[in-house]
C-alpha cells in the first residue's frame, strides 16, 4: 500500500432486514457514533462520504451503497474504508476474502474494521480472518432459519408479517402484525366485488374505476408514502387494468382469512411461488371487508364464467409475440361478428380495449394483413440470401483451415494470460513476504499489468474475428434450413412463427417492426443484403 499523508473516509454501515425495521434503527446510529469516535483527533482521515445499507442481508454484495462506494473507490475518491466490525462489511467468506485479499490491495485502499483490531496498514493479513469470515457467514445461515422458522409460526398463528398490507388495509399502528381496514381503498374493493357479481366484466370494472379518477393500489400506497413497487406493473402504468381488478377480486384477504406464505427464498435464492394447496391459510383474523355470501357467490361466479380453451382452433398464431409500440401491452384478438374466419380476425391494443381511448390507441391491424407483411418480408430475406449455400461451399477450406489458427492463437493466449496472472500473483506474495521492496512491487505490478493489458485485446480482436467467420457454421443452424422451405408456404403456422420471430411491435402509424431470431446472424453475414 502507498503511504499516505491524509486518507478519504468510506464509512461504511450496514443493518439487516432481521436487525430491526425502523427508517433508520438505533444499530445505525450506534455504528455511526462509533466510527466517529474513532476518527475523532485523526487529522489523518478525512471523510468523504458515509455509506448506509439498511435492511440489506451481509450474505449479498450486491447493496446500493456498497456499489457505490465500490464506484468511488474506481474513480479515485475513496482510498481508506472503514467499518465498525468485519460482520458489517459482510458474512459471505468468500466474497469478503476476495475484497479485503485482492480488491482492495489492487486499488490501494486502506481497510479498517475498528472492533475486531484490523487494520490493513499496521499488520500484515490475518490468517484467522477466514475463520472469522466463515463464522460470519454460518451465523447468517443460523439466523435465516431462525428467521424463517419464526415467520413460519408467526403466519400459522395468523400474524400478518408481509411488508405491506393487501390494498383495502393498513398495518395497525398499535400492533404491526395485526391488520386493520383503511376506509377509502376498502370502500373501493367493496365497489369491485359489487359491480362485478352484479355482472360487470373485469375490463370494464376497470375502465369505471379509471374514468372516475380512482388511483390504482400501487399509486395510492406510493402516495400515502409507502417504499411500493410492483413488479408485474409496467413503467407507465399508473392505471387500473384488467389483472389489477382479477387480483383483488381472488384475494381470500377480503373475506377476513390471512393468506400467507405464497412465495417462499432460500439464502442467495431467488423467490419461486409455492403451490396454492401449501399457501398459509388462517380463517378470521382481522376484519372482512366482503362479507362471506359476496365473496362466495364471486367465486362461484369465476367457475362459471371461466371457459375452456381449445388451443388448436382458439389460440391465435402470433400469441405472444404481438405487442403496442407504443404503450408495450400484448395486442388482444377480436373476432367480428359476420363469422369465425382469420378474414374476420383482427388485434387490438390490449390497454385500449380494457381502459379506453385515453390511456392508448387502437392499432388496429387485421389478421391477413399482418400474415402478408411477415411472408413478404420473409420471400424478401430469402431472395436476399438464397446464393448462402454457393458462398458457403467455395470457402469451406478457407473456414477449416481459418478455424483451426484460430483455435491454436487462442489456446497460446490464454496460456499466457494464465502464466501472467501467476506471476502477479506471486510477486504480490513476494511483497507481502517482504522479500521485495514496495518500489519494485510496483514496477513488476505495472509491466505485468501492462502486458495484461495487450494479451486481453489481442484476445477480444481474435474472437471478433472468429465471429466473422461465422458463415461456414450458419447452413446448419435450424432457422437456415428453415427459411429455404419458406418459398412455397402460403399459410404461417405458430411453429414457423416460435422458431423465427422474436417479437412483431404494431404503431398506431401503421409502421410494424419484426425482430426476427435470426437478425443478427443474418445481417453480420450480409451487412449489405437486407436493411433490418
Amino acid at each position: 500500500m502507498k503511504k499516505q499523508s491524509v486518507f478519504h473516509v468510506a464509512e461504511y454501515i450496514r443493518l439487516s432486514r432481521e436487525d430491526g425495521d425502523k427508517a433508520e434503527s438505533d444499530s445505525i446510529g450506534n455504528q455511526k457514533k462509533l466510527i466517529a469516535d474513532f476518527l475523532k483527533g485523526r487529522t489523518e482521515f478525512v471523510v468523504y462520504d458515509i455509506y448506509v445499507d439498511d435492511g440489506f442481508t451481509g450474505l449479498s454484495f450486491q447493496r446500493p451503497s456498497f456499489m457505490r462506494m465500490i464506484s468511488d473507490i474506481e474513480f479515485g475518491n475513496v482510498n481508506c474504508v472503514i467499518v465498525k466490525d468485519l460482520s458489517r462489511f459482510g458474512r459471505d467468506y468468500i466474497e469478503t476474502g476476495r475484497y479485503l485479499e485482492r480488491y482492495f490491495p489492487d486499488h490501494d485502499v486502506r481497510f479498517i474494521a475498528i472492533t475486531d483490531n484490523i487494520d490493513s496498514m499496521k499488520q500484515a493479513y490475518d490468517i484467522l480472518l477466514p475463520i472469522k469470515n466463515i463464522f460470519n457467514e454460518q451465523y447468517a445461515r443460523d439466523i435465516s432459519k431462525k428467521v424463517h422458522a419464526s415467520m413460519k409460526t408467526k403466519q400459522k398463528a395468523g400474524e400478518f408479517i408481509g411488508a405491506f398490507a393487501s390494498y383495502g388495509y393498513r398495518k395497525s399502528p398499535i400492533d404491526k402484525n395485526k391488520l386493520v381496514i383503511d376506509e377509502y381503498a376498502a370502500n373501493v374493493v367493496r365497489r369491485i366485488f359489487n359491480m362485478y357479481v352484479s355482472g360487470y366484466g373485469k375490463s370494464s370494472i376497470a375502465k369505471v374505476l379509471n374514468e372516475d379518477g380512482i388511483v390504482c393500489p400501487s399509486e395510492y400506497k406510493r402516495m400515502n408514502g409507502e417504499n411500493y413497487r410492483n413488479s408485474q406493473k409496467l413503467e407507465s402504468t399508473s392505471y387500473w387494468t384488467y389483472s389489477t381488478v382479477n387480483r383483488i377480486l381472488k384475494n381470500e384477504m377480503y373475506a377476513g382469512n390471512m393468506v400467507q406464505g405464497r412465495k417462499t427464498q432460500r439464502m442467495k435464492g431467488r423467490q419461486r411461488s409455492v403451490d396454492k394447496e401449501d399457501w398459509i391459510i388462517v380463517e378470521h383474523t382481522h376484519e372482512a371487508i366482503i362479507d362471506l355470501e359476496t365473496w362466495q357467490k364471486t367465486q362461484e361466479l369465476f367457475k362459471r364464467r371461466t371457459r375452456e380453451l381449445d388451443l388448436n382452433s382458439n389460440m391465435s398464431v402470433f400469441a405472444g409475440f404481438l405487442k403496442c409500440g407504443d404503450c408495450g401491452r400484448a395486442l388482444v384478438k377480436k373476432i367480428g361478428s359476420s363469422g369465425h374466419g382469420v378474414g374476420n380476425i383482427n388485434y387490438y391494443c390490449g390497454t385500449y380495449v380494457r381502459s379506453g381511448r385515453q390511456y392508448c390507441s387502437t392499432h388496429a391491424i387485421p389478421y391477413l394483413v399482418l400474415e402478408g407483411v411477415i411472408r413478404n418480408d420473409l420471400n424478401a430475406i430469402i431472395e436476399s440470401v438464397e446464393n448462402l449455400p454457393e458462398l458457403l461451399a467455395q470457402n469451406q477450406t478457407q473456414e477449416v483451415f481459418a478455424k483451426r489458427q484460430t483455435g491454436n492463437e487462442r489456446n497460446r493466449l490464454s496460456a499466457e494470460l494464465e502464466k501472467l496472472r501467476n506471476l502477479k500473483k506471486a510477486v504480490y506474495e513476494d511483497y507481502r513476504e517482504e522479500l521485495i521492496s514496495k518500489d519494485e512491487f510496483v514496477t513488476y505490478r505495472k509491466d505485468y499489468v501492462k502486458k495484461e493489458e495487450l494479451l486481453t485485446k489481442q484476445m477480444k480482436d481474435l474472437e471478433r474475428q472468429s465471429e466473422e467467420r461465422t458463415a461456414g457454421e450458419a447452413l446448419e443452424t435450424p432457422w437456415v434450413q428453415r427459411l429455404f422451405t419458406f418459398r412455397n408456404v402460403e399459410k404461417l403456422d405458430r411453429d414457423m412463427i416460435v422458431e423465427m420471430i422474436h417479437e412483431i411491435r404494431v404503431y398506431e402509424d401503421h409502421r410494424i417492426k419484426i425482430t426476427y431470431n435470426f437478425t443478427d446472424e443474418l445481417s453480420h453475414l450480409f451487412p449489405d443484403a437486407y436493411d433490418y
